[in-house]
């Protein structure tokens, strides 16, 4: 089961990071490169919430495909976890951690994420050809996106950004 986890620095407090992760209209803004969007009946608007699935649909490397995802874990603001209950994958598990650093005024957000690719052996292969280097920058360019969002909606006076840029590490 390939694994990958990305640290990401954000400038911002744990809340406000938690959050804006769960909101599915900011997932849609900072995966606007595969054209992402949500779809009925799950959760289209606002913040996930425990038991509740969200439908993403999006362009993954030049094909078009729907995910289903449950969230079956909160520990707010700490963490979610959300979980494919349909899509490409035989399965798919996001773990959402949110570690305050700087004394709360500033987040690490993990990203966890394990997969098992359809198809057997030759899903471990697109895994090592494709899927994992995809999956990293995909969850590179969200992370980022959210960083910057985070950022900048600070409160007048606590916005830190100008003091540094992102430190995303990834993990396989």
């Amino acid at each position: 089961m390939p694994k990958l986890t990305l640290d990401t620095y954000i400038r911002a407090p744990q809340r406000r990071c938690f959050d804006l992760a769960r909101d599915v209209g900011v997932h849609c803004q900072t995966a606007v490169s595969t054209e992402e969007r949500v779809l009925p009946p799950g959760v289209t608007e606002g913040r996930l919430e425990l038991g509740d699935t969200v439908i993403f649909e999006a362009r993954h490397l030049g094909v078009r495909q729907r995910l289903e995802a449950r969230i079956t874990r909160m520990d707010a603001p700490r963490s979610f976890t959300d979980e494919m209950v349909r899509g490409v994958f035989k399965s798919l598990i996001h773990v959402h951690l949110f570690l305050p650093t700087d004394g709360g005024r500033a987040t690490t957000m993990r990203d966890e994420l394990a997969w098992v690719s359809p198809l057997g052996p030759l899903g471990r292969i697109a895994d090592a050809l494709l899927v994992t280097r995809h999956l990293r920058n995909f969850l590179r360019t969200r992370a980022l996106g959210l960083k910057a969002i985070a950022e900048a909606s600070q409160p007048a006076g606590e916005n830190l950004a100008a003091q540094g840029g992102a430190t995303v590490r990834s993990k396989v």
